[in-house]
């Protein structure tokens, strides 16, 4: 059975189940996996044109076979790959899109698997839990949906006012009973700073907090899934992601399915002006800066949590860091050019996010690239209309969010007002 250590060296090792739901390590640090499970090659081969419910399984059953008998976690792993994953040739380059979800993000794919994966444990325990959420935009909307109506769990999602889409803030606050919207005045770095100082509180212990965060490893690890499906999809052993990186939980997922064996020929991380791993590759010093405001608002993180893990894959060695992977930023004035150029060119529309990889994809892949589409550009209509003046069309999206009851709350950048609305939602 794989346990899971903390990237701060300082808390006992936990299965997967307590990493789970602990979220974040008792000494603050992200929990990683001891051992990393391997794909044979006849597994792999066996995988090629593989279902991407079948695939889902295999990954999932590699992590967690150990703790979770196949008769559940083969049902499991089918309903959470519940929407399409496709890839498809625009131009030079296949794009792997992950916007067919119900937030039409790839956070959908990580959402659906990690709420199926806690309603598993919690339907043995029947323990009720509090999910905590700091989001710059995508990651919340997956969260609550994927959350929404599940038993035992009650899910309080943190995100920056002001900071996110018209749509993206439609899907934050427009679903269950057991979601709550917390529109927070300040960045998304606030919002993050918050959620992990709440999960170090002892005053907040008997609220059984966890996250849906990338820093939680049970998000991180069901994003696995996508990359070996690119992989049996199109059977290439050339692969060259280009990731576009804010938490760099994407990234960190595709380099997991590479150590597990899969042969991904390279991965280029591409970012925005919030570029602490670009600088960390020109200079081997990692300095979190002050988070900037972007286009591309879901990556806009200035201190991203899942850097760690990426060092601690590499035995924090620079030059190994350095030969796996490359970084590369893009200006909003760059990434607008893109989108037009793409769309004028090849009839394809790329979102803000997705248009950066784009970019650094024609900049600096060396041929194989699959560029990975993290959104549709319909959850970003009016930031693309304005900023380019393409008309999306997303009224028909935010109308259908529209016939359920909104509901947030606005708290200010402050945690002490923050852990007091927990305590008296929760009745304390």
């Amino acid at each position: 059975m794989i346990r899971y250590y903390s990237t701060s060296g300082q808390a006992a090792k936990v299965t997967f189940a307590e990493a789970l739901f602990q979220g974040l390590a008792p000494d603050g640090g992200l929990y990683f996996p001891d051992t990393m499970p391997q794909f044979s090659a006849e597994e792999l081969e066996n995988l090629k044109g593989a279902s991407l419910q079948e695939v889902g399984f295999q990954v999932l059953n590699k992590w967690f076979g150990g703790e979770i008998p196949e008769e559940a976690l083969r049902p499991l792993a089918y309903e959470a790959q519940n929407f399409p994953i496709e890839v498809k040739e625009v131009g030079p380059f296949q794009i792997l899109e992950l916007l067919h979800g119900p937030t039409m993000a790839f956070k959908d794919v990580a959402a659906q698997n990690l709420s199926r994966l806690m309603s598993h444990f919690l339907g043995q325990t029947k323990k009720n839990v509090v999910v905590l959420v700091a989001t710059s935009g995508d990651t919340g909307g997956a969260i609550a949906h994927g959350f929404a109506n599940v038993p035992f769990i009650d899910v309080y999602v943190l995100f920056p006012k002001g900071r996110v889409s018209a749509l993206q803030e439609e899907q934050l606050t427009r679903t269950a009973p057991n979601v709550h919207a917390l529109e927070i005045d300040g960045y998304f770095d606030d919002c993050q700073a918050m959620v992990k100082q709440a999960f170090n509180d002892p005053d907040l212990a008997d609220l059984s907090l966890t996250s849906a965060n990338s820093i939680s490893i049970g998000r991180l690890i069901p994003q696995v899934i996508y990359y070996v499906y690119a992989y049996a999809a199109l059977q290439r052993d050339d692969i060259e992601f280009v990731v576009p990186s804010g938490n760099f939980g994407n990234i960190t997922a595709g380099l997991f399915a590479q150590a597990m064996g899969v042969p991904i020929k390279g991965f280029i991380a591409a970012t925005n002006e919030n570029d602490a791993a670009v600088r960390y590759m020109e200079s081997a010093e990692y300095e979190p800066q002050p988070t900037i405001a972007t286009l591309s608002n879901a990556m806009d993180v200035g201190n991203p949590s899942n850097f760690v893990r990426v060092l601690e894959l590499f035995g924090h060695d620079y030059e190994e860091v350095r030969d796996k992977i490359q970084a590369y930023k893009v200006s909003d004035a760059e990434t607008v050019e893109t989108m037009k150029r793409v769309q004028q060119e090849h009839g394809y529309l790329l979102d803000p996010h997705t248009a950066i990889g784009w970019l650094v994809a024609e900049r600096h892949s060396s041929g194989g690239a699959v560029v990975v589409a993290t959104a549709s550009p319909i959850k970003f209509a009016e930031e693309i209309e304005r900023a380019s003046g393409i008309a999306v069309a997303d009224e028909d999206a935010i109308a259908a969010l529209q016939e359920r009851s909104k509901r947030k709350t606005e708290l200010p950048n402050d945690y002490g007002l923050f852990k007091d609305y927990l305590l008296t939602e929760r009745g304390d």
